[in-house]
């Protein structure tokens, strides 16, 4: 969060020092009715105009983005012509003056090289054409030049050199928070294949065993499970959305807890509390079965068959904005302290799929104080409660997984 208010900053002040540059530059004695002062105008002209040129550039540097983004960076500068480019190509051309692409390409290779802005008159042979000079400044992220922004006009002027510089480096500083959230995402998306490859041999061999078991005593039992277990699995390595809904994780949970009951019998109990109105909220896949996978092995696998049964109860309440989900078993529980080292990775489970990687993901989607709150200890089971908020930008299920 702390790198994001940082670069939140250094996206704003440039553009804050532009406006104050534009309302100098346009200011009247006259003030503007309902809008204050001319600087003051000025400056919420031209944060709007950023505000309408970020979005397209937090999607990264391409044609689509270049062309979404191009005019309203042309308005901020005022001046006749605008390009911006990668490496390779002028992604998009705004303004007069097109026919120079070819020429302004074969003077950026410096620029591109360097990572220094420059300006150079232009060469035309065309009466009619009105931008005669250019200046640029490359566009860099992590001090690498990803392209550059040209801007166009009928003369030189250091004013819009300086000017052309600041733009750029606000563009830079967009593209750079689209290359975090891209990294953000890529994170995201190697927790989920982690879990994936976390999801328990053992539990998988297990399960085909009692499966195999039925198969001569009870065949009709035996195809009920099997089912159970291809949808198990086919919602665990399902491959559209990082996203789902509480109904569907709560799904994939009773298709896991079959194959459970029918290894264990009546040595498990479970308890299902859920408020019909919290079932539609979008949460990270996979994120509640693997708590209740935790519980099953610190529940039951972890007392000895002569102790008794264990009971897991899950519920899901309506908190206002939020849906606040418990987990809780009365099995061996936990050393507080081996718990906290679990979740600093600083020590490994004893099998199964981690907290850790749940925490993790939680707090990635949500902010750290969504994390997983967990009470234990030894001998006293565990209790897991997760809140989670009924709306999060982003926060999108993919739909309902159904059996083909």
């Amino acid at each position: 969060m702390s790198d994001f208010l940082a670069g939140l900053c250094v996206a704003v002040l440039p553009v804050l020092a532009l406006g104050v540059w534009l309302g100098r530059r346009t200011a009247r004695a006259k003030s503007l009715a309902g809008l204050g002062t001319p600087v003051e105008h000025a400056t919420f002209e031209t944060l709007h105009t950023a505000s309408l040129a970020a979005p397209p550039l937090r999607a990264g540097l391409t044609e689509e983005t270049a062309r979404k983004s191009a005019r309203k960076l042309r308005s901020l500068l005022g001046t006749d012509a605008l390009c911006l480019t990668d490496r390779k190509q002028v992604l998009v051309w705004d303004g007069d003056g097109a026919h120079h692409r070819s020429e302004i390409m074969e003077r950026l290779a410096g620029a591109l090289d360097t990572g220094r802005g420059e300006a150079f008159a232009l060469t035309c042979d065309s009466l009619d054409c009105s931008v005669r000079w250019a200046v640029v400044a490359p566009l860099t992220v992590d001090d690498r030049v990803h392209g550059a922004l040209v801007a166009c006009a009928p003369r030189e002027s250091a004013v819009l050199v300086r000017a052309a510089g600041e733009v750029a480096r606000w563009v830079s500083v967009q593209l750079e928070l689209a290359d975090l959230d891209q990294s953000r995402t890529r994170l995201i998306e190697a927790e989920i294949k982690a879990l994936r490859a976390q999801i328990s041999p053992h539990f998988i061999f297990n399960s085909l065993a009692v499966i195999a078991s039925f198969v001569r005593t009870d065949p009709e039992r035996a195809r009920e499970l099997l089912l159970e277990f291809a949808d198990f699995t086919r919602y665990s390595f399902r491959r559209h959305g990082d996203f789902t809904t509480l109904a569907d994780e709560l799904h994939a949970i009773d298709h896991y807890l079959a194959l459970v009951r029918a290894r264990f019998g009546d040595r498990l109990s479970v308890t299902l509390q859920i408020a019909p109105e919290v079932l539609p909220v979008a949460l990270p896949f996979l994120c509640l079965q693997p708590l209740v996978e935790n519980a099953v092995k610190h529940g039951l696998e972890g007392k000895a068959v002569s102790s008794g049964k264990c009971h897991i109860q899950i519920t899901a309440q309506d908190a206002g904005a939020e849906a606040l989900v418990v987990i809780e078993d009365d099995g061996a529980g936990m050393d507080p302290e081996l718990l906290r080292r679990i979740l600093a990775r600083e020590a490994s489970p004893s099998g199964g799929i981690g907290l850790s990687n749940v925490d993790d993901r939680l707090r990635q989607v949500y902010g750290d104080d969504h994390g997983l709150v967990i009470e234990t200890a030894t001998g006293a089971g565990m209790k897991i409660t997760v809140r989670l908020p009924k709306y999060q930008p982003g926060v999108h299920s993919a739909g309902r997984l159904t059996r083909e």
